[in-house]
């Protein structure tokens, strides 16, 4: 069912698969992409930052709780396939006319539920699938995090190279203040040319101040994830944003179907959905029960291991009426199985469509940072000629601040516009990225020396 795309969803008819492959993707690369996709960008502080969150991470750690208690689940329902035995210890006293009287009585006592319709198999196939089912969505939480820390990183690596570009924008500002002061102490210039000097310098200041709140914000968020206290978050990741790694292999729409955790999480849901609803048929059936128990009986402490009492039996239980009870929850069930059956299939469009996206928006990031660049140049080449004009006479200041003003603003613009493409390229990795080990690389070095790990202590 993972190789096939999920059908139109309608009142009528929400059980069809198309049996057509699906069509390949509209870009293919040529490098395979890491399990830890992130190391493609080969920044060594990243890939630290991204394996202390896998370690301290609230939401993960409080995801992974969630796995272990899917697996607790799991074995209390499969008990029920074995028999109960249970201890006993009793003691009376009866008082009234004539003598007292006492007794005592201890032993064992069992009782099995024969599992004639697989009622109590297909409950715990159920657990097994929901478990599988929460692994899955451990792994999409991880890749999820992972994400969310390359972006926040990145644009904190963006908005460092905004303050330099501010800074620098700054600079040319004052002298250019500083020029027309004494153009105008000179008589050059009227007093507006300075005023509107001084204006493209406050300007400059008030952007520096947005990006300064900007970069501490992102900070905090990125203290958050790494699951540490944000009033003293304070990092330094420099000012380069990375080149842009090769194209990564997208492969067959039906290998993603595989690879994602959250296709995987959703299928397996599903599945568990349609255990369920084989578990509430078989509970309208007659259920066999078998008991036996061995107690002793006494009257006197003289007495206890004397008289011993063997009891077995067997009891039929078939529902004859319940008001509908019964019925009601196989009609839940069903519901519920055909409502994952299409949240599954929603997935399976949302999965494509990511990868689709990402390449579509890298494709037109691409040519749109191409006009930027023109942008950027012959804006420059705008401000410097109208600066030449106006010392001349042949032009107006005003002419010559709308060309600072926009050459400015298109380097700032170049610059988000290069953290876009990173950020397309992080969806991209996403999107295509199934699971990973989520213990540190450290870890993984210690295990690898290691014949034996208990399970207990991997899973922990």
């Amino acid at each position: 069912m993972l190789l096939v795309g999920a059908g139109c969803a309608n009142p009528d008819n929400t059980w069809t698969f198309q049996s057509q492959t699906p069509p390949p993707f509209s870009a293919e690369g040529e490098v395979v992409q890491p399990d830890r996709w992130w190391t493609s960008f080969n920044d060594p502080t990243l890939n630290a930052e991204i394996e202390v969150a896998l370690q301290g991470n609230f939401t993960l750690a409080a995801a992974l709780q969630r796995l272990h208690a899917a697996r607790a689940v799991t074995r209390r329902e499969a008990s029920d396939l074995w028999p109960d035995l249970n201890g006993i210890a009793d003691y009376g006293s009866t008082m009234g006319p004539g003598s007292d009287r006492s007794s005592f009585i201890w032993g064992l006592d069992a009782g099995y539920q024969v599992d004639l319709w697989g009622e109590i198999e297909s409950r715990v196939d159920a657990e097994r699938l929901r478990t599988s089912a929460t692994r899955e969505d451990y792994q999409a939480i991880a890749l999820t995090l992972s994400a969310e820390i390359a972006r926040t990183w990145f644009s904190l690596i963006e908005g460092h190279a905004q303050i330099e570009l501010l800074n620098e924008q700054l600079d040319n500002n004052e002298m250019g203040l500083a020029l027309q002061e004494a153009r105008f102490a000179s008589g050059l210039i009227r007093s507006p040319d300075v005023l509107r000097q001084r204006q493209l310098v406050e300007a400059t200041l008030e952007q520096t101040v947005v990006e300064k709140v900007r970069i501490e914000v992102l900070e905090h968020q990125l203290a958050v994830l790494l699951g540490e206290m944000p009033q003293a978050a304070e990092y330094d990741p420099g000012s380069d944003l990375p080149a842009l790694p090769p194209l990564p292999s997208t492969g067959l729409p039906s290998e993603l179907l595989k690879r994602r955790p959250d296709v995987r999480r959703d299928y397996l849901a599903f599945r568990a959905a349609d255990r369920d609803l084989a578990s509430a048929i078989s509970a309208q059936y007659p259920r066999i029960n078998l008991t036996g128990s061995l107690l002793n009986v006494s009257e006197s402490p003289e007495t206890v291991f004397r008289d011993w009492f063997v009891s077995i039996g067997a009891q039929m239980i078939a529902p004859l009426f319940d008001g509908g009870q019964r019925r009601a929850e196989v009609d839940r069930n069903a519901a519920v199985k055909r409502e994952l059956f299409n949240i599954y299939g929603q997935t399976m469009l949302n999965a494509f469509s990511e990868v689709e996206d990402a390449l579509a928006q890298e494709r037109y990031q691409l040519e749109r940072i191409e006009h930027l660049v023109n942008q950027v140049e012959l804006a420059r080449q705008s401000s410097e000629q109208l600066r030449e004009q106006y010392l001349i006479s042949d032009a107006t200041y005003l002419d010559v601040l709308s060309a600072i003003t926009a050459q400015q603003r298109l380097q700032r613009e170049l610059l988000s516009a290069q953290l876009d493409l990173v950020l397309i390229r992080v969806s991209l990795y996403l999107a295509l990225a199934g699971d990973f080990d989520t213990r540190s690389q450290d870890f993984e070095l210690l295990e690898s020396t290691v014949e034996i790990i208990p399970e207990t202590v991997v899973d922990e």
